[in-house]
């Protein structure tokens, strides 16, 4: 499981390295807690499904 990944940060407005802060599994799937280091905005993902916004 990755530790980091990268992602298009909304707040920083640029590609950043986002690191896992957190997981565990639901009977959905995996939660996946990811947190930016720069700006310290947060998402969530769920199964492969996430909370970024559109």
């Amino acid at each position: 499981m990755a530790l980091e990944k990268s992602v298009d940060c909304p707040r920083c407005e640029e590609a950043q390295t986002f690191y896992r802060t957190a997981a565990m599994t639901l009977h959905l799937g995996e939660k996946r807690k990811w947190r930016c280091p720069e700006c310290s905005f947060g998402f969530i993902e769920v199964n492969g499904i996430d909370t970024l916004p559109a």
